[in-house]
């Protein structure tokens, strides 16, 4: 193992341990290094490294600190490198998308509130009947937003907010070429919202897989 990695996994190590937790303060880098049976300089490295994947955060003049561990914090490393998606890789997006989103559709079926219902009412009641592709697919973005954010799990919430990005060309796509691609988005919102003022698990689960899935069976049959 390099001495960067092991370094890595011996703050990993009380990280996990709980001898670090949140907001913890690190000690002096003489100190940790000799407690931990490193070079300065691969403890250094270790520290710059966890630093950019958001478990540690450096404050000059002040220490190194673990950060709040929040995962949407955490998972800004993943939507950083899938900003480096190619094109064609956007099927395999969509397919976690059709795992996970349905998921968190259901969980928020049975969490969501009347405001929040009303709120995603009135969105889709102001984008109208024939909205633009770009209007519809900014509001598609927000409106998944905010029914996975009503699951309760912010894990799901912040991975499904990474994954929606190397889809949205994909989807302006589709509204542009394919003929009934607004309308049929549209009843399908509505069938997505009518089943959650429903309290329906099963078929708000069954909605989201049918919308994810048109939109992957078109870019299929484009490609």
């Amino acid at each position: 193992m390099a001495v960067t990695d092991e370094a890595i996994e011996k703050i990993k190590g009380m990280i996990v341990s709980g001898a670090l937790g949140p907001g913890d303060r690190l000690p002096k880098e003489s100190e940790l290094a000799a407690g931990l049976g490193l070079s300065r300089n691969s403890l250094r490295e270790a520290v710059r490294a966890l630093s950019l994947i958001r478990i540690l955060d450096v404050r000059q003049g002040d220490g190194t600190y673990v950060t709040s561990l929040d995962p949407q914090l955490l998972l800004e490393a993943m939507s950083f490198v899938v900003d480096f998606h190619r094109d064609d890789t956007v099927l395999e997006f969509l397919a976690v998308r059709r795992i996970l989103e349905p998921a968190a559709t259901a969980m928020a079926a049975v969490r969501i509130s009347e405001q929040q219902l009303d709120a995603l009412t009135a969105q889709l009641d102001r984008l109208g009947e024939n909205p633009s592709v770009e209007d519809l697919v900014a509001c598609d973005l927000e409106f998944h937003r905010g029914i996975v954010h009503s699951s309760g799990n912010s894990v799901l919430c912040s991975l499904l907010d990474g994954l929606s990005g190397p889809t949205t060309r994909a989807r302006i796509w589709r509204g542009l070429t394919q003929e009934d691609a607004v309308a049929r988005t549209l009843r399908e919102h509505r069938a997505i919202l009518a089943a959650l003022r429903d309290r329906d698990a099963e078929a708000a689960r069954s909605w989201a897989t049918v919308h994810i899935a048109s939109v992957e069976q078109w870019l299929r049959s484009t490609l």
